[in-house]
């Protein structure tokens, strides 16, 4: 699970966390977020998903992290964006018009704060042993008061291995702890799903409004 995990993911093509077309539950449940155009809303893990370009036709600043320069460069190159790129060494920024994205590590690039985010593939991407860590970042990086609609998923560890990763309930309670935590839906699986049909006796995926 370190960078090279996700380098080799990117330049193998082996993706299958990417979806090809806007989350339907960012659609579904953006307006639970109550986000302004001028709200600044931040992607961690972004890839090159196609939620930035949905999010960005509703809002002025839409900042994406992402670790693979093959994912940024995918992105823009799809969507027939030609970016301002700038940044020295392994991390770079690449904008055009209301998206930003840095290329770099999470843990490190200097992004200011923000008012909004959207975690559909950041948490699920890491093991139990970086979580903490991953949401102690988050929560520096969002102004008082704001908001995170964090997608999750939930199924038995021990009968699949991650990436993604399952975080019960319990988990996003501890990690969310002083915030604000709303349920907003439970997907159960059912046995036509590919993950279920590999063997995993259930599957869910569930969707969180936290309050900062």
């Amino acid at each position: 699970m370190d960078a090279e995990f996700w380098h080799s993911r990117w330049a193998e093509d082996r993706i299958g966390f990417h979806l090809t077309d806007v989350n339907p539950l960012l659609i579904k449940y953006w307006s639970q977020v109550n986000a302004q155009r001028d709200d600044r809303v931040l992607v961690p893990m972004c890839g090159k998903s196609e939620d930035l370009v949905w999010l960005a036709a509703r809002h002025n600043d839409v900042v994406g992290i992402e670790l693979s320069d093959i994912a940024v460069k995918a992105f823009f190159a799809e969507n027939l964006y030609t970016p301002l790129v700038t940044g020295i060494g392994c991390e770079h920024v690449y904008s055009f018009d209301e998206i930003t994205i840095y290329q770099g590590d999470y843990f490190t690039v200097p992004v200011a704060p923000v008012d909004v985010v959207y975690d559909r593939a950041a948490l699920v991407a890491m093991p139990q042993s970086m979580r903490e860590r991953y949401v102690e970042r988050l929560l520096q990086l969002i102004k008082p008061g704001g908001r995170i609609l964090l997608v999750t998923l939930d199924y038995p560890q021990s009968q699949m291995d991650g990436p993604p990763f399952s975080v019960p309930k319990a988990e996003i309670e501890t990690l969310f702890s002083g915030c604000k935590i709303t349920h907003l839906e439970r997907d159960e699986a059912d046995a036509t799903h590919p993950r279920r049909q590999r063997g995993v006796e259930r599957f869910a995926e569930e969707v969180w409004l936290i309050d900062v």
